[in-house]
């Protein structure tokens, strides 16, 4: 059987902890940041866990890493 493709999209776009947990950028932080305050930015920078309802499909997508 041959092994399965690795999405380019979303090796970019998500990490895959030791413990096998998905975790993803937040949004609304590349333009308008004026506007925003210094707390809400502070916490753009740190990566939040996939929603549960979407691990599966991910780690599909991202060639079976991450399945323990």
């Amino acid at each position: 059987m041959p092994k399965t493709k690795t999405s380019s999209s979303a090796k970019k776009r998500f990490k895959v902890t030791a413990g096998g947990k998905l975790l993803r950028r937040r949004a609304m932080k590349s333009h308008n940041l004026t506007k925003k305050s210094p707390k809400r930015k502070r916490r753009f920078g740190k990566d939040q866990p996939v929603a549960q309802a979407n691990e599966r499909a991910l780690k599909q997508m991202l060639g079976g890493r991450g399945t323990r």
